[in-house]
């Protein structure tokens, strides 16, 4: 294993099209890195470059500190698997797991003792003399990962391993790969479009957007201080509310007015100047909901209701919001409201969240201290 640095990468194809544009990023030794964000991001162009499959336009990319910009695939260090698995059929599970090992011209003994060793970590010694088309999707997805765990690479290369498996299975794969990372104290790379890979898997997080990265931290970092609305509305599902907000000064303190809809207040020591304030975000699970009306907090009324078991899940709209002008005031509310009790469509209630729980952003979008 090995730190991976990447300076200035960038990849700008002949059609003038830069799909990675000079990004910035160093992912530690033993680190489990996701890079995530929305389909054409630029985060599996940027796992491209790192295994030198896609040229760079510019920038340096550093492997345990020595420059492998200009080096070839094979001498990188590094071992990439797909999405689609790439098992070629007329092999066994051995024979696949040890292909690259045989062409690298590494003794039968010395093959077999490697593919032995991955296949004990992935519990795959008795599938070993199987062919591809007698596995199910997650044993295919072990395999290809064994393959690249018997080069002992520098680093590991992830791209979308899982989106070709049901969820159920993919749930499976998560606590699998979890426990490899666990076990073998790898460098990994991880790109994925599913925030709960993002979130369950990565030690940290970079979130891709139009080629750059708009934010790298923990997971709990990202999700709880995001540094723009698109980080903050990418991270979540349901996603999170934004509303149009005013600050203003009231006696009793610092508060937010939604136009047409209420007000709620801000922390008394509000270190944002409230001119500053455009727009406010609230997730769903932070909201605190309760029947009729009242002074303060949103006022609202139920719309729809989605019973989940565990939560329900309100979708309010506010009052002054007119849907048939197309004006976006329904916002999400998850709360744990018991299936018996009925929420009629059209009853109103009063939404407040805890000063804490809001996220304010300015004109551009970039998130402000509450």
């Amino acid at each position: 294993m090995a730190q991976l640095k990447l300076q200035g990468l960038r990849r700008t194809y002949a059609n003038g099209v830069t799909a990675v544009d000079g990004i910035d990023l160093t992912v530690n030794e033993g680190e489990f890195m996701v890079l995530v964000g929305p389909s054409g991001c630029g985060k599996s162009t940027t796992l491209r470059m790192i295994a030198g499959l896609e040229d760079m336009s510019a920038g340096r990319m550093l492997i345990g500190g020595v420059d492998v910009t200009d080096v070839p695939p094979a001498e990188r260090g590094v071992a990439m698997v797909f999405q689609s698995y790439a098992l070629y059929p007329h092999m066994t599970v051995a024979e696949n797991m040890g292909f690259a090992l045989k062409i690298a011209g590494r003794s039968k003994r010395d093959i077999a003792a490697a593919v032995r060793r991955a296949a004990e970590s992935l519990q795959l010694e008795p599938l070993l003399d199987r062919k591809p088309r007698a596995l199910s999707g997650g044993q295919r997805q072990r395999v290809a990962i064994g393959r690249a765990i018997v080069r002992e690479p520098k680093v590991f290369l992830f791209d979308e391993p899982l989106s070709n498996l049901d969820a159920s299975l993919r749930t499976q794969m998560r606590l699998e790969m979890a426990r490899l990372h666990e076990r073998l104290g790898a460098t990994i790379v991880y790109v994925t479009h599913d925030q709960v890979e993002a979130m369950t898997l990565g030690d940290r997080i970079a979130v891709f957007n139009a080629g750059r990265i708009e934010q790298v931290g923990t997971p709990q970092e990202v999700y709880g201080r995001p540094v723009n609305r698109f980080v903050a509305g990418f991270l979540g599902s349901p996603q999170m509310n934004f509303l149009p907000a005013v600050g203003e000064l009231d006696p009793a303190g610092p508060i937010l007015r939604v136009p047409g809809a209420g007000r709620l207040a801000l922390p008394i020591a509000c270190a944002t100047p409230l001119a500053s304030v455009h727009a406010l975000g609230v997730r769903p699970e932070h909201w605190l909901m309760t029947p009729g009306e009242g002074a303060d907090g949103l006022h609202a009324s139920v719309e729809r209701v989605e019973w989940l078991g565990d939560v329900t899940l309100v979708h309010c709209r506010l009052s002054g919001r007119d849907a048939a002008n197309g004006d976006a005031g329904t916002i999400s509310v998850k709360t744990v409201w018991p299936g018996s009790d009925a929420l009629p469509r059209g009853m109103p209630v009063r939404l407040q969240v805890r000063p804490r729980d809001l996220m304010l952003f300015d004109a551009q979008g970039r998130a402000l201290a509450a």
